[in-house]
Order: structure tokens, then C-alpha cells, then sequence
């Protein structure tokens, strides 16, 4: 099921009556949106008390409730998302299930794009991959010019003027860095959501969850909402 946060209808109201009131400093300063925005939000763990959830919803308690933009939630676990991605639906506007066509107009149709998950072995949890593989594909996330086959660059063709990864981790930023090279920013930034014409991009990962206190947990979701705030503000 899909978890949809929709400001009401007295509330859009008086966002477009005080709408007029907005300065211009405000508008070149880029401290407010003028309209609500449409931000996707897709959370991988399988552990519904874990950490990870409860970013995924200070998020999207920032986003809707705090800021007014519209949220798509995704909590791809409870959903029993099917990671498999089938021969039959690789090919660009192949017959493709409706639920999987109903994530594909979304993040189509999102300004804004916010994925949680924890650091599996260098890599997102496969029901996220699987999500990538059968939700980001051709004719929704990037194109071809006419006459590739495949072989050059795509053309990216999400709308989202920025993506936002946070991660979760055992392992010292320091040691994911020089030991392993951090794999999901090359992953999430460059082969992802680049590819998929995404210039904004802000990843944060936060460790060492299985040492960490009751404290500083309570400190880094204040950050969450902090950065989310900072990246999407609120809208007027």
C-alpha cells in the first residue's frame, strides 16, 4: 500500500491567498516554493523498529506535515515489493505490472526524491535494487538517442531538481572511505540518479548505529529534519 500525505483543501487555499505577500529577496534567496511539491520517498529495511524508519519518517513528517509538499511514501518491505525483474519487461514500453507502472508515474512525476536504506555490503538491500531495475527504466528514467542501441550515454528524464540518500552503517566513515572507496555515493550519485539527469544530490550516512546512544540518535533525526528542511523548504 502507498502511504499519501495531501495538504487540505483550506490549507492550499491559504497558500495561494499569502502567496502574493512573498518578497522577492525570498524568491532569489530560494527560501521558499511557491508551489507544493511532489517528493517521492522510498525507505528498505526489513525491520520495522529499526533506525532507518525512523528517518524515513522524520522525513516525511518534515516534508508533508511541516513543510505542505504532497508525499509519496513507499516502505518497500511492508509492501512486499517483488525485487524480480522478468525478460519480458526489460524492453522500453513493454506491458509492465500496474503497480509498478503506479511507481513509475510518480517518481516521472516527482520534484523531489528521498530514498533510506542501510549499507549492505557496500550496496542498497536487493528488494531496492530490484526496485532500481524494474522501476527506473527506459522511457521513464532515461532515454536513448535515435540511433543507439544501447551502447552511448543516456539522455536522463526524471524531473527531480534533487535526490537525497541516507544510509546507515556499522562501519567507520573513515574506513568505508579508504578501505572500500564508498561505493553508494559513486552508486546513488553517479550510475543512479546522474544517469537519470538528477543534478541535485545530498547523501548523508550515519554510523556506528549498533554503538550509538539513545542521544545521539535523537541528535542525527534532528539533522534529517534539519537537511530536509534546508533542501526542500516549505511552501507558501
Amino acid at each position: 500500500m502507498i502511504d499519501e500525505i495531501r495538504p487540505s483543501n483550506h490549507y492550499t487555499t491559504i497558500l495561494h491567498s499569502f502567496a502574493i505577500k512573498i518578497s522577492r529577496f525570498e524568491l532569489q534567496a530560494g527560501l521558499v516554493y511557491l508551489e507544493i511539491m511532489r517528493i517521492s520517498v522510498i525507505l528498505a529495511h526489513h525491520y520495522g523498529g529499526s533506525f532507518n524508519h525512523a528517518i524515513a519518517h522524520a522525513a516525511v513528517e518534515q516534508l508533508g506535515s511541516a513543510n505542505g509538499h504532497e508525499v509519496f511514501f513507499h516502505d518497500l518491505y511492508k509492501e512486499k515489493f517483488d525485487p524480480v525483474l522478468i525478460s519480458e519487461e526489460i524492453p522500453e514500453g513493454a506491458h509492465v505490472p500496474e503497480l509498478i507502472m503506479r511507481h513509475c508515474r510518480e517518481i516521472a512525476e516527482a520534484q523531489g526524491i528521498v530514498v533510506v536504506h542501510p549499507n549492505w555490503w557496500g550496496q542498497p538491500p536487493a528488494i531496492l535494487k530490484g526496485w532500481i531495475d524494474r522501476v527506473l527504466r527506459a522511457g521513464v528514467a532515461y532515454e536513448f538517442v535515435e540511433g543507439d542501441s544501447g551502447e552511448g550515454i543516456p539522455n536522463g528524464l526524471l524531473k527531480a531538481s534533487m535526490a537525497m540518500v541516507f544510509n546507515t552503517s556499522n562501519t567507520e566513515t573513515e574506513r568505508e572511505k579508504n578501505a572500500f572507496g564508498d561505493p553508494l555515493e559513486t552508486i546513488w550519485r553517479n550510475c543512479i540518479f546522474g544517469l537519470c539527469g538528477i543534478t541535485g544530490f545530498y547523501r548523508r550516512t550515519f554510523s556506528v548505529i549498533v554503538t550509538s546512544t539513545a542521544d545521539q540518535r535523537r541528535q542525527w533525526l534532528d539533522e534529517v529534519k534539519r537537511s530536509t528542511e534546508r533542501l526542500f523548504p516549505r511552501s507558501i
